[in-house]
């Protein structure tokens, strides 16, 4: 049957069309993180997280203000560096992006954190733990793990009174976190009534420790913490073993994953390692963690390497708010943000008056057969 079309019914048609395109509002979520270096393992694994959520947010077909909304991840490297941290954060602020996911370092997250602020920009970290992050008074800083401050204090405690240690040894990386955490233990040891019989400083991209751990192995420690990441204390540990080394090794949620026993080698031992990881859920909350790590390795072909989830949730919490604001406008939906109560995989999201997480969970782990095992969950 042949059809007609009037001239009113076309220009009809190319109105509705327009009007429908014009309706389609792309907000852009940016994530910053080490994708080159040393760190890019753990990075790219927040990447990943982040990236999970706007596919999911995508799928809903969200309305705000009356806009079909289509986020839009807008990944990029920072390299552990804070140089380039600052970089990162103008590059983001200049494209106008809605809020801010990262970064992983302190080292990075701190220094960028003043540009976001001074641009009115939400940034939620899902991994930078060092306190001095949310104690600079900025509005728009936030994360969703627990701090430093908790996580040092709780392994110093559990060295001395569980692990029955009395000297310990201490190495740091001289980073934001490693520096940080290591601080923050070594109160929690001295708390407990430990002794600190050595201080030894690295970097992180040392891979030669034989001089401090020589000096270290004169001292007797119990105990050998460091604050720092896996890609330094891996090589630590496989030396520790070659210098006959065989204190227990403690350190913070950078080490804490699921990379160390391939950088350790030999040298990971058996329940040797104690670390805590910045989160947790308890095991009457364990299906929503389960549920995430096989659809993560379903997306990508990998396991979780790091805190992946916590950047997935992240960036929901995120959302919650722009729809609780009705907005995907920072300076609408902030203070709903701030006041958010949202109900993640990794536990309740919700920030006390400096953004840091309320009730901030806490997770020791130990490594048994080359693999990392619960010990318990605390706050």
């Amino acid at each position: 049957m042949k059809q007609t079309f009037t001239v009113a019914a076309l220009i009809s048609g190319l109105l509705f069309a327009a009007g429908a395109g014009a309706q389609e509002q792309t907000v852009r979520i940016g994530h910053v993180g080490p994708i080159t270096g040393p760190d890019a393992h753990m990075g790219k694994d927040n990447e990943n997280g982040a990236r999970m959520a706007v596919e999911e947010l995508n799928t809903k077909g969200l309305t705000l203000a009356g806009k079909k909304i289509r986020f839009q991840l807008q990944a990029e490297d920072d390299a552990a560096d804070p140089k380039q941290a600052t970089a990162a954060a103008t590059k983001l602020v200049d494209a106008r992006v809605s809020a801010v996911i990262g970064h992983l370092n302190s080292g990075t997250t701190i220094p960028a954190s003043k540009i976001y602020s001074d641009a009115g920009i939400p940034q939620v970290s899902p991994s930078a733990t060092n306190p001095k992050y949310t104690q600079q008074g900025f509005k728009t800083a936030f994360r969703v793990v627990a701090n430093d401050a908790q996580l040092g204090n709780v392994l110093g405690q559990y060295a001395v009174k569980t692990l029955g240690a009395k000297n310990i040894a201490i190495i740091d990386d001289r980073t934001a976190y490693g520096q940080g955490v290591a601080e923050e233990f070594a109160k929690g040891v001295k708390a407990a009534g430990g002794k600190v019989v050595a201080n030894q400083y690295t970097n992180n991209k040392a891979t030669d420790f034989n001089a401090i751990l020589t000096a270290i192995k004169s001292r007797k420690p119990d105990v050998v913490f460091f604050g720092g990441m896996d890609a330094v204390g891996g090589p630590m540990l496989r030396q520790m073993k070659q210098l006959g080394i065989t204190s227990k090794f403690m350190g913070g949620d950078g080490i804490c994953t699921g990379s160390l026993p391939g950088l350790a080698g030999a040298g990971l031992g058996e329940e040797q390692v104690v670390c805590a990881e910045a989160g947790g859920v308890p095991e009457s909350e364990k299906k929503g963690m389960d549920d995430f790590r096989a659809a993560y390795k379903k997306r990508y072909g990998i396991d979780v390497v790091y805190n992946a989830a916590y950047a997935y949730d992240a960036t929901l919490a995120v959302a919650a708010a722009m729809q609780k604001a009705d907005s995907w406008e920072p300076a609408k939906y902030l203070p709903e943000l701030a006041k958010i109560n949202y109900k993640g995989i990794t536990g309740n999201i919700a920030f006390d008056g400096k953004g840091d997480l309320k009730d901030g969970a806490l997770t020791l782990y130990t490594y048994k057969g080359g693999k990392r095992t619960l010990l318990a969950v605390t706050k």
